[in-house]
């Protein structure tokens, strides 16, 4: 008998942990059976990630040696860098834009008492971080000892460490060949060993959704309804949308192709609420089933894992200014601009700061003098819509590999999906 293909089963493993998540919420909390179904979910759902985590690092270093090393022998690396960096910026600019404009005109928050939500401020604590201290921050985490970086699984120090060797690589010339011979058959085998863990997939989101659903909070949700149905409908806006739109301008790939070959990274991300986690699935189905040749992919996939965060730069934008209606205070262009900016740069830095999501946004916050404990209001609701912006976030992903290849690849005779 023949098995459905593997986009199948994680689709359909997706709606039955939706499914079995609703289920045990209506079991009695804390019954034996509850518990004991939590537990099973909690340990399959943390078998699948350990199995990702445990070859992430090793896929970063080696697809950005052998990406850049690739790139630069083909007298491409400066041209891709710069592409790369450009989109990402711009696609970012473009969600922030849409989110700060998107909760000018529909308000979420306005008229809402900031005092419902006391109890869980008082048990809030959050590290204060000036501008300044963050930008020392994010800038020191990228030149650390690399055997330090590799142990401690700081991604973006490893891609950066990664990337100098492949330049090395490049200017040694033939006199290190061995060396990137030995680099491509690593990242070859790690892509083997990615392969084996994607057979466990459905299994591993099956059960991380169904926690999800069973264990989410869903008492602030409604008085929150209007802040995550904006955010979701922005997310969406920005990911169906915007993205798509982009992508099909440059490289005339139909949302519906894009929606086939990268189906598989979307659910994972979604299940997973994590880009580093899903980096391994997301160049796999990049490579594989979109057709971005190794070298591309390799390079703009692990650096956008770390520096590309449309999905939370937009949602960072967009709670700033919600809270800002909660407390009464009308950011005026000047401030709002500075949110703008912030988020931006919030969202790029957030891989190499403890706690990241709630530690830039605190720094958000900060910039307009909007108050920092009143973070603890998206406490609630951030697992939740993490899900969806992460989706974004690897979706942003691979729309910027496809657009990097075209751009870059013009001239090159190697097909781009949909052609």
């Amino acid at each position: 008998m023949k098995l459905p293909s593997l986009n199948t089963q994680i689709v359909t493993a997706a709606i039955l942990g939706i499914v079995l998540g609703l289920w045990l919420g209506r079991l009695t909390p804390g019954s034996t059976a509850q518990e004991a179904a939590l537990y099973a979910s909690t340990m399959v759902g943390g078998v699948f990630i350990g199995l990702l985590k445990m070859v992430l690092i090793p896929l970063v270093f080696t697809s950005i040696v052998v990406g850049v090393a690739n790139l630069q022998a083909h007298r491409q690396i400066h041209k891709v860098w710069m592409t790369t960096l450009a989109f990402f910026g711009i696609s970012m600019a473009l969600a922030v834009l849409l989110a700060l404009v998107a909760t000018n005109v529909f308000k979420p928050g306005a008229g809402m008492h900031l005092g419902m939500f006391a109890d869980a401020m008082q048990n809030f604590h959050s590290e204060q971080l000036t501008v300044s201290e963050f930008f020392s921050k994010f800038l020191l985490g990228l030149f650390q000892n690399p055997f330090a970086a590799l142990a401690q699984g700081n991604v973006l120090a490893v891609v950066i460490f990664a990337f100098i060797v492949g330049i090395a690589l490049v200017v040694g010339g033939e006199r290190y060949r061995n060396i990137l011979n030995l680099m491509q058959e690593a990242f070859d085998l790690i892509m083997m060993i990615v392969g084996w863990i994607m057979r466990l997939a459905p299994l591993g989101i099956m059960a991380l959704l169904a926690r999800l659903v069973a264990t989410q909070d869903t008492g602030l949700f409604a008085s929150m309804g209007e802040f995550m149905l904006l955010v979701v409908g922005i997310t969406l806006v920005h990911g169906v949308i915007v993205l798509p739109g982009m992508l099909y301008m440059v490289t005339r790939v139909t949302p519906w192709q894009f929606c086939k070959g990268a189906r598989e990274a979307l659910v994972t991300a979604f299940a997973t609420s994590s880009s580093s986690a899903t980096m391994p699935v997301t160049i796999r189905c990049t490579e594989q089933h979109l057709k971005v040749r190794r070298e591309i992919a390799g390079f703009v996939i692990p650096l956008g894992a770390t520096v590309n965060m449309d999905g939370t730069a937009l949602y960072e934008a967009s709670a700033a200014l919600f809270i800002a209606n909660l407390v009464g205070i009308e950011l005026n262009l000047v401030q709002q601009l500075i949110v703008f900016f912030m988020a931006m740069l919030a969202s790029l830095g957030a891989p190499g700061i403890p706690s990241a999501g709630m530690v830039t946004m605190v720094m958000v916050l900060q910039s307009v003098g909007l108050p920092a404990e009143a973070i603890a209001i998206l406490l609630p609701i951030d697992r939740l819509l993490d899900t969806i912006r992460t989706s974004v976030n690897v979706e942003g992903d691979m729309v910027g590999s496809l657009i990097v290849q075209e751009i870059v690849s013009s001239s090159d005779t190697n097909p781009v999906i949909g052609r």
